[in-house]
């Protein structure tokens, strides 16, 4: 494992690390704002992709909403705690200076105590009604995002995103355990269809950031070992999804349309990715903002035929 520390001597003199004062009080949108809704939304279609997958359409509603509800709970604990524990640092990036904590407009104390409470309750909800397993992998999925990726590789590693992805392919899981009781097949192609369209996904957001990542002293890959090797380390990643709904289907799954539909995108995705060594470099903001939004498709529409083509269980 890459293990580095990363700094730039700007730093200190270009942002400053105090928080501002607050123009006003925080509102019921700040405390929304610190769960990161936009992740919330991605993650509860996975969640819920995977629980209709393991109920083959034979579905238990209220258990679903219960399982959906306590996962949303526990990833929004999860962004809280990252908000508290990044409130510094979201001060030296443009695109994160305005968030609720670094302007004040909430406490570190008051953010804090919200994001334990989400969790209690999260995981209360998760290990009632959803089953054991399920609330374990939810407390594994906060132990990843916020010991193992915000407090430790985020500050020190070029692995941060790979390693990180293992709480973001949670959620999907919970849902197929949560349903079926058990850890199969089919849990692990759903895990390895998110953990691998993580890094790519983000990789393109990190080089069109990449200067507001080096300012803040963020290792990512891009600020590290530079553009070219980014691209490179995509590729792998997205090639590896190409097989994942050809097994989905195999072993019985999802249908013949998911498969075809899903590997064609990965295809597609692989070509975008390619496309990024023949290009010159004032082109490369323009090429990973359509690869970024791509990767956003992708996985909606994975997701979305997934959950239609899911094999009846009668």
């Amino acid at each position: 494992m890459d293990n580095i520390s990363y700094k730039t001597s700007s730093d200190a003199a270009t942002y400053s690390v105090k928080s501002k004062p607050p123009g006003k009080a925080g509102t019921w949108k700040d405390f929304i704002t610190v769960t990161k809704p936009g992740i919330l939304r991605t993650n509860l279609v996975a969640a819920f992709g995977g629980f209709w997958l393991a109920s083959q359409w034979d579905v238990d509603y209220i258990k679903l909403i219960l399982t959906l509800l306590g996962t949303m709970l526990v990833m929004a604990s999860s962004c809280v705690f990252n908000n508290y524990f990044d409130r510094e640092l979201d001060l030296k990036m443009e695109r994160t200076r305005n968030r609720s904590l670094p302007t004040g407009r909430l406490t570190p104390t008051t953010v804090l105590s919200y994001a334990i409470i989400l969790g209690i309750v999260g995981l209360a909800v998760l290990f009632y009604f959803s089953g054991v397993k399920a609330g374990l992998l939810g407390i594994l999925g906060m132990i990843v995002y916020v010991g193992i990726y915000t407090l430790w590789l985020k500050r020190s590693s070029t692995w941060s995103t790979s390693i990180g992805g293992i709480s973001g392919a949670m959620p999907p899981v919970i849902g197929y355990v949560a349903a079926s009781g058990r850890i199969d097949m089919g849990a692990w192609l759903l895990f390895a269809l998110l953990f691998l369209w993580q890094p790519p996904h983000f990789w393109a957001l990190a080089i069109r950031r990449v200067e507001e990542y080096r300012a803040a002293g963020f290792p990512l890959l891009p600020v590290v070992k530079g553009i070219h090797r980014t691209k490179i380390q995509m590729i792998p990643y997205i090639v590896l999804l190409i097989p994942i709904p050809i097994l989905m289907y195999a072993y019985g799954y999802a249908g013949m349309i998911f498969m075809i539909v899903s590997v064609l995108l990965s295809v597609l995705w692989a070509f975008y990715a390619f496309k990024g060594f023949t290009i010159k470099k004032e082109e490369t903001d323009s090429w990973a903002k359509k690869v970024f939004f791509f990767s956003i498709n992708h996985l909606t529409l994975s997701f979305l035929l997934m959950i239609v083509d899911t094999v009846h269980k009668f």
